[in-house]
């Protein structure tokens, strides 16, 4: 293969990688210096021109002509009177050879491998230009084509078709896919494997669904809106603090849009998934309150180190601040950064309840041990029923519940 081929074949693969001409013109050049360097040493004293768009090359060795019997004659950029007279008859001791190197000169093998250099140099380059780009990209949201779904992950290809991969660790739960549908996940880091780089995505990252808001809200898009902080329940549920600096704007109407025109789209996308929007505040209480919608809270205690707060309800909003599976609760602590503790509110009429086994010195092990087969577990629970109720449910006497109901109520006389 001659030097023209060679350029010509590299320059037009070069060219469909994307890489730019001061690089390509760079590549070629470090190949070409290697050849050298392996034939002759050295290479300060070769100039390497190169004109990519035309396959011209030219290696220009440049040595000082010294006399026959000179010391230096064995220098590498030294040449004898002799041997130069044979490129040009009339050359002087002190002047200087421009000698051309043909590329052919260099020996096929060499010329090969350096071919093979060039097309692995390109490939080592374009990774990194692929990783560059992507770590660039790293909590953007991008859209990639299904080409092959596997049990640990789904791999997708970008509009150059580069392989992106989506784990499924980083799926909803209820995401399905099929080859060839578009996906849209956010860049959720960058890797290098074995020298290839390995672009993870996600849909299960808090930063996606903040994505999401700002191509749905133009507000949130403009800033106008603040994001201030989001957790999820992937798939299942998320809450979203947000901000307006600006009085008249709301920001959680804006969020939703009009009946829920904005923000229907995003629940869509994450598979329908239930998402709170609320107000932040510095408030901690109030912020506290609006975590745990939509429960109602009576009152709130927050600990001294800031690092605990105790959420008071009334009975029938216990579950409510709970949630299905403790999500509301779990999703209200990591909002406002504080582990909650939820407690029944008690009224001014209503006293804390005892466990049974608090009166194992005043009741026998086997009365309460009875009185637990039929549920009855603390003083009040026992306390709800009448005399006759507990005879018939019970073996035990007549008399014997009594002097339980006695020693009940004494304790809650004392209080």
């Amino acid at each position: 293969m001659d030097h023209l081929n060679l350029i010509e074949v590299f320059a037009e693969f070069a060219r469909g990688k994307n890489i730019d001409r001061p690089t390509m013109i760079r590549i070629l050049e470090d190949v070409f210096r290697t050849m050298i360097r392996r034939k002759y040493e050295v290479d300060d004293n070769f100039d390497i021109i190169i004109n990519a768009d035309k396959g011209d090359l030219e290696i220009w060795r440049f040595r000082e002509i010294v006399d026959d019997n000179s010391e230096d004659i064995w220098d590498h950029d030294k040449i004898s009177l002799t041997d130069a007279r044979k490129i040009e008859p009339d050359f002087e001791i002190g002047e200087e050879v421009a000698e051309e190197v043909k590329l052919e000169d260099f020996g096929r093998r060499a010329v090969m491998t350096a071919r093979q250099t060039l097309i692995q140099k390109i490939k080592d380059l374009e990774k990194d230009i692929l990783f560059q780009k992507y770590k660039e990209l790293v909590g953007e949201i991008i859209i990639g084509e299904v080409y092959q779904i596997l049990s640990r992950e789904v791999l997708l290809i970008d509009a150059e078709g580069n392989e992106l991969n989506l784990p499924k660790s980083e799926q909803i739960p209820k995401d399905r896919y099929r080859k060839g549908e578009s996906v849209r996940a956010i860049v959720h880091r960058v890797e290098m494997v074995n020298g290839n780089p390995r672009i993870i995505l996600s849909r299960t990252s808090p930063t996606f669904l903040e994505r999401l808001f700002e191509s749905e809200v133009p507000e949130v898009y403009d800033g106008l809106i603040t994001i201030k902080k989001v957790v999820r329940e992937p798939g299942e549920r998320a809450k979203v603090a947000v901000e307006s600096y600006d009085d008249r704007i709301d920001p959680v109407g804006a969020c939703v849009g009009m009946k829920g025109s904005r923000i229907h789209s995003i629940v869509r996308e994450l598979q329908n998934e239930n998402i709170d929007v609320i107000n932040y505040t510095d408030n901690l209480e109030l912020y506290i309150t609006r975590a745990l919608s939509p429960a109602k809270i009576s009152s709130i205690k927050i600990d001294e180190d800031g690092g605990r707060a105790s959420v008071y309800l009334k009975p029938d909003q216990v579950s409510l601040a709970i949630g299905r599976g403790g999500q509301n609760i779990k999703l209200g602590s990591k909002l406002v950064g504080l582990e909650i503790d939820v407690y029944r509110e008690l009224s001014e009429f209503e006293e804390e309840d005892v466990a049974l086994e608090e009166f194992s010195d005043e009741i026998d092990e086997w009365i309460i041990a009875e009185l637990k087969r039929i549920g009855l577990d603390t003083a009040k629970s026992v306390l709800a029923l009448n005399h006759e109720d507990l005879v018939r449910r019970t073996d035990l006497e007549e008399e014997t519940i009594n002097d339980v109901f006695k020693i009940l109520n004494q304790e809650f006389e004392q209080e």
